[in-house]
């Protein structure tokens, strides 16, 4: 089993207590996702000047883009308590209940991966938002009685990185949705700016760049990044940060120039090297990088497969154009992926795959065949 990615997290508490406190505390201080901080911000005024609680809020994209942050900002903008709870602790109706009989009028209630709550939570929740009423069940079988409990009004914030597992009723009831998208270069510098003020450091414009440049479009992982830089600075007494500087500590934890990480760049390395850059299954290359595979499919392959490195067919997992060249091998001829519009039809081509270097399962790789590296990348 592989160490912990300082890309994928893993962190201690003590570094969980300072990422907290780099948390922005009001919309003005959020930083990127324009155009759902102008939606949530419409949102939260007329709720204020309406004297009610705000509508239930989903928010959903992937990890560490500020959902958790923005449901505290929700919280703070309508000077309410939050209360903070999540889908995999809520397993029965009884769960929710408890919670939601205990919530103060106008309270936030944010519920992280609420995709993962049970049916029958579930099915609880849709009264509980709609009618701000949940029926309690006393008593077993015929004899089972339904007392119903009126609830305070409050807010429901939903967070889920996978909003198609959500059940239509459920969605409908969210009076707004908000996707967050992956940041640009330029607004994770905006971050990291902020960051390093708060952490009373010296970084200059290039060493921002070089850092943001890495960060996989993640706030969550451009802050995570910045402390270590911080660490390797403090250590070979750097007062200021530039992009050398930045670029060393990083270097050193493994994170390259396009933000893959010793995982990521090991699932490259098989599916050139042993796989003839496949297609090969999920599991098979799991096994070869000595991983389990639901680390490679969910912590590995999802920023592969944007960044147009790995591609995923009907056959198998394939390494593109872009991977052999980012790890230093030359490209051999009928690499899927070297005409940038290919990169768009990945999923749908697998049966076509019929020979070359991807048409095989990867076995017996000759000397003469094998790939060959023309430069060092890392």
């Amino acid at each position: 089993m592989a160490e912990a990615s300082i890309v994928a997290g893993g962190e201690e508490p003590e570094e969980r207590v300072i990422e907290a406190a780099l948390r922005p505390k009001n919309l003005h201080d959020f930083v990127g996702q324009h155009r759902v901080r102008k939606q949530l911000s419409l949102v939260l005024e007329a709720s204020r000047m309406r004297g009610r609680s705000a509508d239930h809020v989903l928010l959903s994209g992937p990890p560490g883009l500020g959902k958790t942050t923005l449901s505290m900002i929700i919280a703070a903008e309508m000077n309410v308590p939050l209360r903070i709870s999540s889908g995999p602790a809520i397993q029965h109706a009884g769960d929710l209940a408890a919670i939601l009989s205990s919530l103060s009028e106008g309270e936030v209630l944010f519920l992280d991966e609420i995709h993962r709550m049970s049916r029958p939570a579930e099915e609880m929740l849709y009264m509980a938002m709609e009618d701000f009423r949940v029926d309690i069940v006393v008593g077993k079988g015929a004899g089972a009685t339904a007392i119903p409990l009126e609830l305070p009004p409050f807010t429901l914030v939903g967070a889920t990185t996978r909003a198609g597992l959500l059940p239509g009723p459920l969605r409908d009831r969210f009076g707004f949705t908000g996707h967050l998208e992956f940041y640009s270069v330029e607004e994770l510098e905006l971050v990291l700016r902020r960051s390093a003020g708060l952490l009373d450091l010296k970084v200059n414009s290039a060493g921002f760049s070089e850092i943001a440049g890495r960060s996989r479009g993640t706030p969550r992982i451009a802050n995570r990044l910045l402390r270590r830089v911080r660490d390797w600075a403090l250590v070979h007494g750097i007062d200021q940060i530039d992009a050398r500087a930045a670029s060393a500590a990083l270097d050193m934890y493994e994170v390259d120039k396009r933000g893959l990480d010793r995982l990521d760049r090991a699932v490259l390395e098989a599916l050139i090297t042993k796989f003839g850059g496949g297609p090969v299954g999920l599991s098979t290359l799991a096994i070869a990088v000595g991983e389990e595979t639901e680390t490679v499919e969910t912590v590995a392959e999802p920023y592969l497969v944007r960044e147009g490195l790995l591609g995923r067919t009907p056959r198998g997992r394939i390494a593109l154009a872009p991977a052999w060249t980012h790890l230093g091998f030359a490209v051999p001829a009928g690499v899927f992926g070297q005409d940038p519009l290919e990169l768009f039809q990945a999923d749908d081509l697998g049966d076509e795959l019929g020979g070359g270097p991807q048409g095989g399962s990867g076995g017996d790789l000759g000397e003469e065949t094998g790939p060959q590296r023309i430069r060092n990348s890392r």
